[in-house]
């Protein structure tokens, strides 16, 4: 059994962890979700999250388009759109973005299955009964835990009221315990106790599966140096694995934020420098280099300097579709070294890559 961050630990039954990568529905992350290899799509149940985006025009209808072009055929894509608000979509039109969701996904034959919190009003409840009505995928579950004071766990009451509202048994149900952002080992620690808690609680319900989630990623890149690689741990990890060697029964699933963090972005200004999150089984090893060259030219010798360093894999360029398409920078095959959006996805879909082959291995 092999020995990493994320931990490689069989279930009580002897069946593979999944991995929940919760990734914000942006282009990139679409991108890198359409180019997974068939064995990264079997272990992987991907949640994405609706971005509330002023610049464009339509975001019901460009995530919908997104999902159809990128998800594999045969997965069921959970959506998160917690982020919008619930109003009314379309003029002379009842429902709100879940409605609609539902609505054009299917259209675009996209299986999906809708995230829900006890929280929800009433209205999104309901929206999120008819989609479920209509794609017949169940639901998944986020219970959050981040804030300090905590946020209160749902009472039995409120769970029961919920399920009834959807129509489903907790067997049609994905637990999402989500612990938010990890930004320290204090707050790892501390994290991992509220979901060792809530764990203990909620698996009183037969979820159909239950999932420990967090994101270790900073906010931006602002600060770290250029030219380099700078290490940062990847504490969500360590925190799924204080969870699962204190557990009983079988470890939950592993989630993080790919190479995001966790909260919603705030509107971007001017061009990123060239940079990619390189995930290690340990730690990300962020490469920022300074914006020298025309045409974002720099990020040829950064691709070149990270093949060339110790953190590119055994496997090269076979890990993922994100590592070809940074070595083909690294040896200039390519005509331009792209953008924010490009290195998103190369570095996303390396992360999946990563993530999923430690969780798989025995």
């Amino acid at each position: 059994m092999a020995e990493t961050s994320t931990g490689t630990v069989p279930s009580a039954l002897g069946e593979p962890l999944a991995y929940v990568p919760i990734l914000k529905g942006k282009a990139g992350e679409f991108s890198a979700l359409g180019h997974v290899t068939a064995a990264v799509r079997s272990g992987i149940r991907p949640v994405m999250e609706l971005v509330p985006d002023p610049d464009v025009r339509d975001i019901l209808e460009t995530f919908c388009d997104r999902a159809m072009d990128a998800v594999p055929s045969g997965t069921v894509l959970t959506v998160d759109s917690g982020a919008l608000p619930p109003a009314q979509v379309l003029e002379g039109a009842p429902g709100g973005p879940l409605a609609r969701l539902g609505e054009s996904l299917w259209l675009r034959g996209v299986a999906m299955c809708p995230v829900v919190r006890c929280t929800d009003p009433a209205e999104v409840s309901a929206e999120a009964a008819q989609v479920i009505a209509a794609h017949r995928r169940g639901a998944c579950l986020r219970v959050p835990l981040a804030g300090e004071p905590p946020e209160t766990l749902p009472s039995p009451r409120a769970i029961r009221g919920l399920l009834t509202v959807l129509h489903l048994e907790p067997e049609e149900v994905d637990l999402l315990v989500d612990a938010g952002p990890v930004d320290s080992a204090t707050a790892r620690d501390r994290l991992a106790e509220r979901a060792l808690t809530a764990l203990g609680i909620l698996s009183a319900w037969p979820w159909r599966s239950e999932c420990v989630a967090a994101g270790a990623f900073p906010v931006n890149l602002t600060g770290f140096p250029r030219g380099r690689a700078t290490p940062v741990a990847r504490r969500d990890a360590e925190l799924w694995r204080c969870v699962v060697e204190r557990c009983d029964g079988r470890p939950p699933d592993f989630g993080d934020f790919g190479v995001t963090h966790p909260r919603m972005p705030v509107r971007s200004r001017g061009t990123p420098d060239p940079n990619m999150r390189y995930t290690t089984p340990d730690d990300w090893q962020v490469f920022v280099y300074p914006r020298v060259r025309s045409g974002n030219d720099d990020f040829f010798d950064l691709s070149a300097a990270l093949v060339a360093s110790a953190h590119w894999p055994p496997t090269g360029a076979g890990t993922s579709w994100g590592d070809a398409r940074l070595q083909e920078c690294a040896t200039r095959q390519r005509p331009r070294a792209g953008g924010g959006t490009q290195w998103r996805a190369w570095a996303t879909s390396h992360h999946l890559a990563v993530v999923t082959s430690h969780l798989t291995q025995r």
